[in-house]
């Protein structure tokens, strides 16, 4: 079984790496961007009866620091 985990930062939380891809592009001529919020995905390979409970435990004790960032969890 499989799970994929969005991690993005909150609305309002500084990222000041989406920013600085959003200014790299517009040097490289991509003018159109105007914001850019960067995020990671964590691909989990998990035994079989693990359930998106177990993820979403893993997600609040490690995965995500969820003062600032907000995740999701696709399980397939």
């Amino acid at each position: 079984m499989k799970a994929r985990v969005h991690v993005m930062l909150k609305t309002g939380v500084l990222d000041p790496q989406g920013e600085a891809v959003r200014h790299a592009l517009g040097a490289m001529g991509f003018d159109g961007v105007q914001g850019v919020r960067q995020g990671k995905v964590i691909e989990l390979d998990l035994a079989e009866g693990a359930t998106q409970a177990d993820v979403e435990q893993m997600c609040e004790k490690l995965l995500a620091n969820t003062v600032i960032e907000s995740y999701t969890v696709e399980m397939a």
